[in-house]
């Protein structure tokens, strides 16, 4: 039983190849370098791919800052301070970046005869980005189930896991601590350097998801 699992070096990914290594999946994990403009998580991945001891891990070079538009692709661009309860879509979306990551996923999974992709998307605590809802996930799987051989011809469907679709951050990091998780093995800032900035948009939704857990961030102490 193979499981892609995508996986980023943040809070969601992090948990989710831990949980599907519980799940007893074999874990071939899948990483991006996309041209973000640091490789902190990159590095957390590596680590988390060792730990949970995944059979295989790519790093995928994707040229996503070809054309801009993001402030973590563009150089033109500053990361601005994060608001928790933004309820717009701030400019730290990559267009489409979930749609491409799930599409190369599909094709590494057909490559090994995997039927399973994880993805650490959710709809409850997130920064707006339209590529982390239920409507997407469930779309992308029909997609990929029209265009693969391995489910048209072979009749082996790919399922898409988003196990946190619906659960608030607090739920997974309790979620990864019972799973053996160490989060200061996971980086979520936008910005690089040696500690988080505490200000960014994903850096707020930490904290306050660790505050909602009753626990201190690692990251942070």
């Amino acid at each position: 039983m193979k499981a892609i699992v995508l996986l980023s070096g943040g809070l969601d990914s992090a948990v989710a190849i831990y949980l599907a290594k519980s799940k007893g999946y074999e874990v071939y994990a899948l990483s991006f370098s996309y041209g973000q403009k640091h490789t902190k998580e990159l590095e957390c991945a590596k680590n988390l791919a060792k730990k949970v001891g995944a059979k295989e891990h790519k790093i995928v070079n994707l040229a996503l800052n070809s054309w801009g538009g993001c402030s973590l692709t563009d150089d033109s661009m500053e990361v601005k301070t994060g608001d928790a309860e933004r309820s717009d879509i701030p400019d730290t979306y990559v267009p489409a970046r979930n749609m491409v990551f799930l599409s190369v996923a599909a094709s590494y999974a057909e490559a090994v005869k995997a039927q399973d992709i994880f993805i650490g998307v959710s709809q409850v605590d997130y920064s707006g980005y339209v590529d982390c809802r239920q409507e997407f996930i469930e779309a992308m799987e029909k997609a990929i189930n029209q265009g693969t051989e391995l489910a048209v011809e072979q009749k082996k469907p790919i399922m898409i896991h988003a196990p946190f679709i619906n659960m608030t951050k607090a739920e997974e990091i309790k979620m990864g601590l019972e799973l053996g998780l160490d989060f200061a093995d996971t980086w979520t800032c936008y910005k690089g350097g040696e500690k988080p900035c505490g200000e960014c948009d994903s850096c707020l939704l930490r904290l306050k998801a660790f505050e909602e857990a009753g626990m201190i961030d690692p990251l942070m102490k």
